[in-house]
Formats: structure tokens, C-alpha cells, sequence
């Protein structure tokens, strides 16, 4: 009998991590700083060609060369002059005289040329820095109004949706893409508020049902006549009926949190944490499994429900999803660098690295591509990142070595 094919080899992990900031900010100007470097280029390279242009036309017009305007026509002429300190009581026959005069009239033309393009340069250069302060000015000028877009579009990240940029003006191309943003603002207002009804409805009208049927369920099931068919019977019936409420609010959670978060408070991960592992102690200590951790003050600003779920469900799965036996979970929380980090890490079963992202799927679990076991309704790990999402947080996850998982929930203080 041939042996099976060996699985697949997990795909390296990649060696960077994109929220990481960059690292050569410099290298990727704002807008404002390049239309400033636009401006005040066009300006420099104006004013450099202007420059030419004059300083060659000054030439021109001196004329420097070995001709004089005027000719000294005969005698013993005596020459003195303070410019050119050879001429000075200099005394010769014609010839010498006329390329002395030469000699000094050149010197001038050159030191004129040169004083001109000296005092040209720095003109040049003090025009040049107020030509980049008066671009840098206008630059922030004409890109108001897309900082006017770019404040609402915040606010609406806010999920205050009844924002809108109302922008006036002529009908350029900022007006035009204002009046498109708010276009769009109007029909996912119309969407959201659509989907909050959508919720509350399905809310009620799912949840009754389901109570109901509890009702019913354990009203049989507390009738000791009842034959032994009919309470086992009732007792599978009651744990479906179970796994479907959970369904409802996990998915019903899993709406409400794809939002952003409005009513926010000071939330401390540490106490979070501790709540969350009082909840599944019972249940920790059934299947064997060692809690463990140092967890310190986190605090952040968020939801203290939809935190509380984020550890819940992360500690529910490092208890269920573990070994047969002497499996722990490890959960700390920690302060650095302005986050609040929450980690579980736990034993249980080899998880390869290319599976990771699925675990996030709504009804994936590993190896499995629909719910099928009643560890759960394959909705936690997307609560989790959801709700992390939510408060501009994100979640990572890492296979252990041995086996088990490491979950590292980050959110901003």
C-alpha cells in the first residue's frame, strides 16, 4: 500500500508588517508640499532663464572685446585714474596708452558683469523663498475645500452619517466631487438606516420564536410522565434550539459591530479579561485546562460590552480548542507604545500558517468549511475582528510551536 501524500508545506511568513509606519516619510510629500515645490520650481526656473537672458543681453551691450570707442591719435599722453590703479600717472607713447586704457576698460566691463550677476543671484534667491512661502499659501488655499471633503469624510467614519460637505463656489472640479460625495452620504445613510431596521426587526422577530420554542421545550421536558423517547427527544431539540439563539445573536453582534463605535467610555483590557475568564472557568475546569497570565492596566477608549465579547470568545476558543489533557490558556494584556494589546495564547492542535486567515471567515473552522460541531457557531473569530476593527484596532493571529494559537488583539489608547 503506497503511503499518502505528505501535506503541503505552509507558505512563508511574510517578513514585514504593513501597519507598521514608514520609515522614509520624506520620500512621499503631501499634496500641499508638492504643488509649494510645483509653484516655487516653476518660479526658479523662470527666474534662472530671466537671469540668463538679462546677463547676456548686459553683455552684449558693454561689449567686452580689445576695442576701445574712442583713439588717441598722436603725442606723449599722461593718464591717471583711481579704477585702475596701472593707469594711474601712467605716461608712454600711443600704443602703450591705448591697450593700458583697454586693459582697465575690460576689467570694469568684467567686474560690472560680475556684480551684476552676484546681485542678481541673491535677488534671485530672496524672490525664491518668497515665491515657495506665497505657493505653499495658495497651495493651502486652493486645497481647502478638499480639506473641507476630507473633515466630513472623518466625521462620517464617526458614523455620523448626517454630515454633509454642502460646498459653495463655481462649479469646478472640488464642487463637483463634493456634490458627489454627498450624493453618496445621502444613499448610504438611506442603507444604514435601512440596516438598523433591518436589525431590530429581525431582532424581535427571531429571538420570539426561538423563546418560544425554549419555553415549550423545557415545559415537556420538566414533566416526569414523559417517556424516555420523548426527553431525549426534547433534549436534542432544546440543545438545537440553543445553537440557533446563539446563531441569531452572533450574527445580529456581528452586524451591529461592523460599525463604527459612538458611545465610547474608558474600557480597562486587564478587567475585561478577568470578567471573561470568570465566565469560562466552569468550563475550563471540566476539560482540564490551566488558565494562566499576568495582565496589567490597558485602558482604552470603547465599548465595555463589545470589548468584553472580543476576550470572551477569544477565551472560549483557547479552552475548547485545546488538548485532551494538561492543556493551558495564557491571557495578558499590556501597555506599549500608546496600545493596549490583549494576547491568548494556548496548546491544542498543529494549525498551519496558510489556515490562519480562514479561521477569520464567518462558519470556518479548521479543516471544515461549515459549522459541524457544537464547540460553537463558527462566528466568534469574526465577532472578534469586527469589533476590534470597529474601535480602529486589528487582531493577528500565529501558530504556536507544538501546536495552539497566539492572538494578539491591538487597539489605540
Amino acid at each position: 500500500m503506497a503511503a499518502p501524500p505528505a501535506p503541503p508545506s505552509a507558505p512563508p511568513k511574510p517578513t514585514w508588517d504593513p501597519r507598521r509606519p514608514d520609515p522614509f516619510p520624506w520620500l512621499r510629500p503631501t499634496i500641499r508640499i508638492r504643488l509649494t515645490l510645483l509653484y516655487g520650481g516653476m518660479f526658479l526656473i523662470a527666474g534662472i532663464l530671466l537671469l540668463s537672458i538679462i546677463y547676456l543681453l548686459a553683455a552684449q551691450a558693454v561689449h567686452v572685446g580689445n576695442d576701445l570707442p574712442f583713439t588717441i591719435v598722436s603725442g606723449q599722453v599722461t593718464v591717471r585714474s583711481d579704477a585702475c590703479p596701472n593707469l594711474d600717472s601712467f605716461t608712454g607713447p600711443r600704443d602703450d596708452v591705448m591697450d593700458a586704457l583697454n586693459a582697465c576698460v575690460n576689467q570694469q566691463r568684467h567686474e560690472a558683469l560680475d556684480n551684476l550677476l552676484s546681485r542678481s543671484l541673491l535677488a534671485l534667491l530672496g524672490l525664491a523663498v518668497i515665491a515657495f512661502a506665497f505657493g505653499y499659501a495658495m497651495a493651502g488655499r486652493v486645497l481647502s475645500p478638499l480639506g473641507r471633503i476630507t473633515r466630513t469624510a472623518r466625521r462620517v467614519a464617526g458614523s455620523d452619517l448626517s454630515r454633509r460637505i454642502e460646498l459653495d463656489g463655481p462649479d469646478d472640479e472640488f464642487k463637483e466631487l463634493a456634490d458627489t460625495f454627498d450624493d453618496m452620504l445621502n444613499r448610504l445613510e438611506r442603507a444604514f438606516t435601512a440596516q438598523q431596521r433591518f436589525v431590530g426587526n429581525a431582532s424581535h422577530e427571531l429571538r420570539t420564536p426561538l423563546a418560544i420554542n425554549r419555553t415549550l421545550l423545557e415545559v415537556h421536558l420538566s414533566d416526569p410522565d414523559a417517556p424516555p423517547e420523548l426527553q431525549q427527544l426534547g433534549k436534542t431539540l432544546l440543545a438545537t434550539n440553543e445553537r440557533s439563539e446563539q446563531l441569531v445573536e452572533g450574527l445580529l453582534l456581528l452586524a451591529r459591530s461592523d460599525n463604527q463605535i459612538v458611545e465610547r467610555g474608558p474600557v480597562d483590557l486587564a478587567e475585561v479579561a478577568s470578567r471573561a475568564i470568570d465566565q469560562v472557568r466552569a468550563e475550563a475546569d471540566q476539560a482540564g485546562v490551566q488558565i494562566r497570565g499576568e495582565r496589567a492596566a490597558a485602558v482604552v477608549q470603547g465599548n465595555g460590552v463589545l470589548l468584553e465579547r472580543i476576550a470572551l470568545n477569544l477565551v472560549q476558543n483557547a479552552v475548547r480548542y485545546n488538548v485532551p489533557r494538561d492543556g493551558w490558556v495564557e491571557v495578558t494584556t499590556e501597555a506599549r507604545n500608546r496600545q493596549a494589546v490583549l494576547l491568548v495564547a494556548n496548546t491544542g492542535p498543529v494549525v498551519p500558517a496558510y489556515e490562519i486567515d480562514n479561521l477569520f471567515e464567518p462558519f470556518r473552522r479548521l479543516r471544515t468549511e461549515r459549522t459541524g460541531s457544537d464547540k460553537g457557531v463558527g462566528l466568534g473569530l469574526s465577532i472578534v475582528r469586527s469589533v476590534a476593527r470597529a474601535h480602529g484596532g486589528w487582531i493577528g493571529a500565529e501558530p504556536r510551536e507544538g501546536g495552539g494559537l497566539v492572538m494578539r488583539v491591538t487597539l489605540p489608547m
